[in-house]
């Protein structure tokens, strides 16, 4: 019944102008992104979020994968609306587990218009929460992490060891070949990462793991014949970091692409559209959608090739009930020259239908 009257509330015709949102452009030559002011919320862009992935090991040595996302989303009614019930901006959150001992991945969903100190975004720092769940970032840099999902409970801690990633020039990360196709984007690889994993029987496991933050916030990525992407984080064994990112055309092709290596060293890389390619190996059938993903890949970026392969085949998430979309996002190793170098997150979109931001 909430969802609908929602639903109602949303599909009806606005009586008041709808927001203008701010633009997203380059960034003035010396200036970058501003922290701690850029870690909250940004409501003057229509959409935002803080993805947290991460592998972590149990005490018996076991390989979990995690990811935690919390979504902003501007609705299109006017900001100066009065009204506290009138649903301004949504958030959404998806939580999930990857634990091969399951065979597939376990994730759960939540939705809300922001409200009432039940769901919210804070500006000025990172303070996401939406009912019992929350990521919140301390004084310390720290940032915890509380899910309690349906057959899982995440309470973990972020801890950074490297400075913030800028992607992109100075945090202007285009995503397509005009200008207004780009977000604000930084990334925090190589988070410390310990707490507990709880069981829907009650069993509760310590684990500890190294994690990789983004967050993102625009107004338009996709251009209208863009269909999906790929997208890897990877936390490099030697310390470096290497994210990539690929953005499709509804036949296959590739529209455009970025990557950004900050190698053992700090020495940051950055690599155009021309320099990334991503070649699947191997795909997987999902047994509900009928989708074939590419979850073995060969990433390249530049003049280096990367092997990725999946932790377990089966990490489809189906976000219909909040996001609308149903996508593979999962945990992966990298590999160079056949020898492991790092451990990842990899999102595949697009495959069973076009994503829609």
């Amino acid at each position: 019944m909430r969802r609908w009257l929602l639903t109602v509330v949303l599909c009806a015709p606005a009586l008041a102008a709808p927001p203008a949102f701010q633009p997203v452009t380059p960034l003035p030559p010396g200036r970058s992104l501003d922290f701690p002011r850029d870690f909250g919320a940004h409501p003057g862009h229509k959409t935002e979020w803080w993805y947290a992935t991460g592998w972590l090991t149990t005490p018996d040595g076991k390989a979990l994968g995690y990811q935690v996302t919390f979504f902003r989303s501007a609705t299109g009614l006017d900001a100066q609306n009065p009204s506290r019930f009138a649903p301004k901006q949504l958030i959404v959150g998806h939580a999930a587990l990857s634990d091969p001992a399951q065979g597939k991945l376990l994730h759960d969903q939540r939705s809300a218009r922001e409200g009432f100190g039940l769901a919210y975004a804070k500006t000025g720092d990172t303070d996401v929460k939406l009912d019992d769940w929350r990521m919140v970032r301390k004084a310390d840099g720290t940032y915890d992490v509380a899910i309690r999902g349906a057959g899982f409970t995440l309470r973990l801690a972020l801890a950074p060891t490297q400075p913030v990633l800028p992607q992109g020039v100075n945090g202007y990360s285009r995503k397509g070949p005009h200008p207004a196709q780009a977000s604000y984007y930084y990334s925090k690889p190589q988070l410390r990462t310990t707490g507990t994993v709880t069981r829907a029987d009650g069993r509760q496991q310590q684990v500890t793991g190294t994690s990789w933050l983004d967050h993102e916030w625009s107004n338009q990525v996709l251009g209208p014949d863009a269909a999906g992407w790929e997208w890897i984080g990877a936390n490099l064994d030697d310390g470096g970091a290497l994210m990539a990112f690929q953005i499709r055309s509804r036949g296959g092709a590739k529209l455009w692409g970025h990557a950004t290596w900050r190698d053992a060293a700090g020495k940051v890389t950055q690599y155009g559209p021309e320099a990334v390619s991503f070649t699947p190996r191997r795909r997987w059938r999902s047994p509900r959608t009928n989708a074939e993903y590419p979850v073995a890949q060969h990433l390249v970026t530049g003049g280096t090739g990367w092997d990725i392969a999946p932790l377990q085949d089966d990490q489809e998430l189906d976000s219909r009930r909040s996001t609308g979309a149903v996508y593979w996002e999962g945990a992966v190793t990298v590999s160079r020259d056949g020898r492991p170098v790092g451990r990842a997150y990899m999102e595949l979109t697009g495959y069973v239908a076009p994503m829609k931001l």
